[in-house]
């Protein structure tokens, strides 16, 4: 086994292929369905519940002046192009200046979004400021939002000049289908089907010409991310091009040492992120492998090989030779949104978990003669994680010289093989059972739990999860899943402010894939 780095004509090539399969978006006309009010309640989520006003069709009958305000309710999270028309009542000599808000939930329409405290550009909030010199005007605003609800406040008139907004939609965009156009998984509960079609709602939504993380904010290609929507996209719109798409786009925009990057941007032309993320590159392999099988495309698996094999080459350093992780170039390891989380014994189950599916590549492929290394590889890293993280007395994992014990280093090392049958149901079971245990903070570390309960034929827990902690948000009024989702802190957020965060987010759609397993 001599893996190479690929070369750049390799790269160009590959960037070639992925332009070549960007797809045409879909567009759907999205309208209001009612005026509402947005008010302080300690009991709905993040502390704001919407109340309706009025029905739609008075809308165009009122007449707006300086100071007045209108919210709007398209009844359904949103991704697209906002539109509106404009009449005039009276004469006045100056433009009508407008503020326009966009939320995918309540606080972003209800808090003020400045003075901006948060770590991530200002940029991302969805707010725009507009001048129509001359009502009545159709107003078509260039860029692409992601909303359910719309604020508009007049901000300045001339004197007695007023305006009514007759007409307001959303150019809504997706490379996927209608939800309609899936056919439903059998002998679900009501409840677990509502959190399924949120679950493909959400997909879709961040369905565009890659798969987003989420399309309010980044809007970019995420290793991580990519494999949850993968997965998701196997079991419902079958779009294997955009999976085959994201592939080529990571295995064409590489570091110069050959790692693939934890994300890329499209646009103005393919480029390569700033992030690189050691958990991230180790699932590259997985991803490919998972698209091989769902697709029975060999040959794009055939032809990236080199990508996955080489991330082996360059993930190796990170375990030292005792089989400990280790971190020396002090790159990111993400694993899930939880700041008390000791990741090193998750960060060796992802590596361990990429690097056996970086065998069973080789092997679906035709290749699996010449990994050998690999697997000894593997087994040495198994054994050394069983021998240093395995609390024998507890049955669980621990992770870090205070020996924390945390959901994610279960269900990583768990997947990575590390334990297999009853120990690695135990495992599981035990970690349930503490309660200091760390939890997840996000849905994509609950999705890697769900994922090694179900490798422990352990649906009917799994379920459970899907329950409390999907279904809360559903409970909370979501129409699509979060970015981040704590129950015991409604406003936690990575970025300094909840108003930052995404609500409808990639890595969040995995139940649509469980549940379609539960039978």
């Amino acid at each position: 086994m001599n893996p190479t780095l690929p070369s750049a004509d390799h790269q160009r090539k590959w960037i070639q292929i992925a332009e070549s399969l960007k797809p045409s978006l879909l567009h759907t006309r999205r309208d209001p369905v009612s005026l509402v009010q947005v008010l302080s309640d300690a009991s709905a989520f993040q502390g704001w519940r919407v109340k309706q006003t009025t029905d739609l069709p008075s809308l165009a009958s009122r007449q707006f002046a300086a100071g007045d305000t209108v919210i709007l309710d398209f009844g359904q999270h949103c991704v697209g192009s906002f539109h509106l028309e404009l009449s005039r009542h009276g004469s006045g000599d100056s433009p009508t200046r407008l503020r326009l808000t966009f939320a995918e939930v309540p606080a972003e329409v209800a808090e003020p979004l400045d003075p901006y405290k948060g770590s991530l550009s200002r940029a991302w909030l969805q707010d725009e400021v507009i001048n129509i010199d001359v009502v009545p005007a159709r107003v078509d605003l260039p860029r692409r939002y992601a909303f359910r609800y719309v604020k508009i406040e007049i901000i300045a008139t001339s004197g007695a000049f007023k305006v009514s907004v007759s007409k307001t939609w959303c150019d809504g965009v997706s490379s996927a289908p209608a939800l309609e156009s899936l056919p439903q998984p059998k002998n679900l509960s009501e409840d677990l089907r509502t959190i399924d079609r949120i679950s493909l709602h959400t997909l879709r939504d961040c369905m565009q010409t890659v798969f987003e993380d989420g399309p309010k904010r980044d809007r970019r290609l995420w290793l991580g991310d990519l494999r949850l929507q993968a997965l998701a996209n196997a079991v419902s719109f079958k779009n294997f091009e955009l999976v085959k798409r994201c592939l080529y786009l990571h295995a064409g925009l590489l570091r110069e040492d050959g790692l693939v990057p934890a994300c890329v941007y499209e646009t103005p032309s393919p480029r390569i992120g700033a992030n690189f993320i050691v958990d991230y590159a180790a699932l590259f392999a997985p991803t490919l492998l998972e698209y091989a099988e769902a697709s029975g495309d060999l040959d794009t698996a055939r032809e990236l090989w080199p990508v996955a094999l080489w991330q082996t080459e360059l993930l190796k350093c990170f375990v030292d030779d005792a089989g400990r992780f280790t971190n020396p170039e002090k790159m990111w390891v993400f694993i899930d949104w939880n700041a008390k989380l000791h990741r090193d014994a998750a960060a060796l189950g992802a590596l361990i978990f990429g690097l056996g599916k970086t065998i069973a590549l080789a092997e679906r492929i035709g290749m699996g003669g010449s990994v050998s290394p690999l697997r000894d590889r593997l087994k040495q890293w198994r054994a050394a994680a069983t021998r240093d993280l395995f609390d024998r007395e507890r049955g669980l994992f621990i992770s870090g010289p205070e020996r924390q014990v945390s959901w994610a280093s279960q269900a990583w090392l768990i997947l990575a093989g590390v334990v297999e049958g009853p120990a690695a149901a135990g495992a599981l079971k035990a970690v349930a059972a503490d309660a200091s245990a760390v939890k997840p903070g996000s849905p994509y570390g609950w999705h890697y739990v769900l994922e090694a309960m179900f490798l422990c034929d352990m649906k009917s827990q799994a379920t459970e999860i899907i329950r409390d902690y999907w279904g809360k948000m559903v409970h909370l009024g979501a129409d699509t899943f979060w970015e981040v989702f704590d129950p015991s802190d409604q406003r936690l957020s990575p970025y300094g402010t909840h108003l930052m965060n995404s609500y409808c987010h990639a890595w969040s759609c995995t139940p649509a894939v469980f549940l379609r397993e539960t039978k």
